[in-house]
């Protein structure tokens, strides 16, 4: 348990619901107020993101349908990381499965996140490669959507009009462009305060 003053405290957790995708808890908490409940908990799998980027500042993304929020948007490629396996390694084998793309050499952590820490944990690592190899046709039938390899410079754009789906591509497209030093593939350096 934390002493940071703040910090709450948690006596257990009791499992609600399990499967391979989803996991919902109750945590017995107190909060830094003293009340103490039952808190709903839902854990998401360890998901491996691959930003992959080319000579020409693009990066490798699916066009692509999801239903739970009725959106069309680019994604980054990536997936959940089974246990044993590593999230590189899966970033990349889910790359070249959803694009036909294989990313090349080793890939470089750039960060690892949690979306919603709130009420979800949901840890997502992101990759960097840059450059792959046209390997084929993308042979994971059901990540259906249409390839492209899309300008950085259009990242701004595309987050505005709400067609970069999901915090792991948000994330990953932001970090990647303000640690080099740019925002959205413009050249000039990003401001800090």
């Amino acid at each position: 348990m934390s002493t940071e003053r703040g910090a709450w405290k948690t006596y257990g957790e009791r499992l609600v619901y399990d499967n391979r995708w989803v996991r919902l808890g109750l945590a017995d908490v107190e909060a830094p107020n003293g009340e103490r409940w039952e808190y709903h908990v839902v854990h998401l799998a360890r998901i491996a993101i691959a930003l992959i980027v080319d000579e020409q500042d693009r990066a490798l993304m699916l066009w692509r349908y999801r239903f739970p929020t009725e959106q069309w948007g680019y994604e980054l490629l990536g997936g959940m990381v089974d246990d044993g396996d590593d999230s590189a390694g899966t970033a990349a084998r889910e790359a070249a499965e959803e694009s036909g793309w294989e990313p090349i050499g080793d890939g470089e952590h750039l960060v690892t996140f949690e979306p919603l820490p709130g009420q979800v944990t949901a840890p997502i690592d992101v990759y960097l490669w840059r450059g792959a190899k046209h390997i084929g046709e993308p042979t994971e039938t059901e990540e259906v959507g249409r390839v492209e390899w899309v300008p950085l410079s259009r990242v701004m754009e595309l987050a505005q009009r709400q067609e970069l789906l999901g915090s792991g591509t948000l994330v990953a497209l932001l970090y990647y462009l303000t640690s080099r030093g740019t925002a959205a593939g413009q050249d000039q350096p990003v401001q800090t305060p």
